[in-house]
């Protein structure tokens, strides 16, 4: 699903026709048989309330209930947070409060690096790109891989829905994670 903030018509250099999305919502399926029925969902896109890359790998319920309660809203998973300032992993679960009462609570446990080099990562990808060091750069059959993903809904009729600045995109996109559960939103600080 594709869709564009409320305002961004307004934006100096923005056609007041404007379709051009700032939000997009997929879900991919790899097709083999190690990953058969498991659904990938990705969320991106500009005026969101937080500016992050996470992978959110949600593992299954644990066939026996360990405490007596309704299952938890979300999984067990393990987390990882990319950016130029902070890297971070996470492993978060549901475990038993100590004691003898039989009540759970969410645990976190995260390893994080903090940068502390004053450039900023265009800064070093210019100077990597002009020293020639292609390390930090996709080689071009993993562009093309990736282009064989999008190239099919490239000029998709696919409507574009509004949604408001600072929002989590439209609400149309939870439709898309319903049968798996819900968006995760990242905490400016994890």
């Amino acid at each position: 699903m594709r869709g564009q903030y409320r305002g961004y018509r307004a934006e100096t250099g923005v056609a007041p026709d404007s379709q051009v999305e700032t939000f997009a919502a997929m879900r991919l399926h790899v097709d083999s048989w190690r990953w058969a029925g498991v659904p990938f969902l990705i969320r991106a896109g500009k005026r969101l309330p937080v500016t992050a890359t996470e992978v959110i790998v949600e593992l299954k319920q644990p066939p026996q209930i360990v405490v007596d309660e309704p299952l938890p809203p979300g999984a067990n998973y393990v987390r990882f947070r990319l950016g130029p300032k902070r890297v971070a992993i996470a492993i978060g679960v549901r475990s038993k409060l100590p004691g003898t009462a039989l009540v759970g609570r969410d645990l976190e446990l995260c390893c994080c690096n903090e940068a502390d080099d004053a450039m900023d990562a265009y800064e070093r990808l210019i100077g990597d790109a002009l020293r020639g060091d292609s390390a930090l750069f996709a080689r071009q059959d993993t562009v093309e891989a990736a282009w064989c993903v999008v190239e099919p809904v490239l000029g998709d009729s696919v409507p574009v829905v509004e949604y408001e600045a600072g929002s989590w995109g439209p609400p149309q996109a939870d439709a898309l994670i319903a049968p798996f559960g819900r968006w995760r939103a990242p905490a400016a600080d994890a």
